[in-house]
């Protein structure tokens, strides 16, 4: 056990202290991570509000009161909360829990300050063949110019048979961040006006056309769930994290004992080791590799979800078994790879053998949207029980909408379980004949031929 362990600590230093590794596996995620947390305070840093004066053309002569009061900081606070709660309503409802329970002032602080805008009539020159003139001036020491609104005359009131009419918009560079407001303002505006040519109540006409979205719920035996589109998206990202963490550690494990191989440095190794202990250590070192890297994107991801103040989504059962899939994944998954690695004389031998592997890592990617929409149909339920990609498909199962009872967990667990200690079995196989063996590069029923000869 101890020659096991100086192994795996060997081959874990041996890779986590390059320059590569530390590059490409480590800091990009850090970057990934601090850019989670630190990009909205720098980048999106809405803390001062854009003040400034909107000129408005008005020859109808009833939209800028109406402007005024549309875009007046009490009217712009009501309608950022209609807003804000629509937009929830589309939310999951895990996630409308988190925004509830963060309150308002957090919403608002992400939202960041209203703007402070003051509506005055245009001034003459912006009648004239250059309205923008009076938007490039300076101000003079005076409030900053921000927009110019000119309402067509049929904009109110069109003539018989006619559309109704629009509104030209100008706004200045620095005042870009409130053309949405200005927007919505100028549309409230001009539909009281509009309403109010009518005879008709603005509000009346708002209540009307508005319309409350219920909660859309999923249905299913045994089961209904509102959080359809969460759970849609949660099975990717788990199984992506699962299927890179794995591939990636994986491939360095195969690529190491091959050219190990290949610069007959094996042979050196098994004068103090047995092959067992020599393949034991190996799977463990790029096991603890591989837990790293998973640990990493793990820590990144929750960063992201701190950020988002949505850490609340993930539950700490899924993020065990995922540890739990892990665990068999890689120890199937890597001894396969040990034993390729193994088998051929360079890496260029292996692409072949690699291609049964390759296809069932990218298996799971591919049918995964349909298990998450599905997760309880009868091929949902057979991809969960057939290694090596039970382990994915229990994961996909468990992330989706409808988990599946705990017996069917644990027995997919145990499926695993035995499907890791059968591909062991195999690798250490293939491991005691094919380090030694050079020549002709083996296929798959040759390997197969020297598990059992072995």
């Amino acid at each position: 056990m101890r020659r096991i362990w100086f192994i795996a600590v060997r081959e874990f230093l041996a890779t986590v202290l390059t320059p590569g590794f530390i590059i490409g596996l480590l800091v990009v995620p850090a970057l990934i991570g601090v850019g989670a947390l630190a990009g909205p305070r720098i980048i999106g840093d809405r803390s001062t509000a854009v003040r400034g004066q909107i000129a408005v053309l008005d020859p109808t002569g009833s939209v800028m009161a109406r402007l005024e009061n549309s875009i007046g900081r009490e009217r712009l606070a009501a309608r950022r909360d209609e807003q804000t709660r629509r937009a929830l309503q589309r939310a999951p409802r895990a996630v409308r829990g988190i925004a509830e329970t963060s309150g308002s002032d957090v919403i608002n602080a992400r939202l960041g300050a209203l703007p402070e805008l003051e509506v005055v009539a245009a001034p003459p020159e912006i009648g004239g063949p250059d309205p923008t003139a009076w938007l490039l001036q300076p101000p003079d020491g005076g409030p900053r110019r921000v927009a110019i609104v000119i309402v067509q005359p049929d904009a109110v009131a069109p003539p018989p048979g006619r559309p109704y009419g629009s509104y030209d918009l100008y706004i200045a560079a620095s005042g870009s961040d409130a053309e949405g407001v200005i927007r919505d303002s100028i549309r409230e505006a001009l539909v009281d006006a509009r309403a109010a040519a009518r005879h008709l109540d603005a509000g009346s006409v708002r209540d009307l056309v508005t319309v409350r979205e219920p909660d859309a719920v999923t249905v299913s035996r045994g089961n209904s769930s509102p959080d359809a589109g969460l759970n849609r998206l949660l099975p990717m990202v788990f199984v992506g994290i699962l299927m890179f963490s794995t591939i990636i550690s994986g491939q360095r494990l195969l690529t190491s004992t091959a050219e190990e191989k290949s610069s007959r440095v094996v042979e050196v190794l098994l004068s103090a080791v047995s092959p067992f202990e020599l393949m034991a250590g190996k799977i463990l070192g790029h096991m603890a590799i591989s837990a790293l890297v998973l640990s990493l994107f793990v820590a990144v991801g929750g960063a992201v979800l701190v950020s988002l103040a949505l850490l609340g989504l993930v539950t700490p059962s899924l993020v065990f078994y995922l540890a739990i899939f892990f665990v068999i994944t890689y120890l199937v998954l890597g001894s396969l790879m040990l034993a390729i690695g193994s088998a051929v004389n360079d890496i260029s031998e292996a692409q072949s053998l690699m291609m049964p592997i390759m296809f069932v890592t990218v298996l799971p990617w591919v049918l995964a949207p349909g298990i998450a929409r599905a997760p309880n149909a009868p091929l949902s339920i057979l991809f969960s029980f057939v290694p090596p990609v039970n382990t994915f498909g229990m994961l996909l199962r468990l992330a989706s909408a409808t988990p599946p009872p705990a017996w069917q967990v644990w027995t997919t667990i145990a499926i695993g379980v035995a499907s890791a200690v059968g591909a062991i079995w195999f690798a250490s196989k293939v491991f005691r004949i094919g380090l030694l063996m050079y020549g002709k590069p083996p296929n798959i029923a040759t390997l197969i031929r020297w598990a059992r000869m072995a």
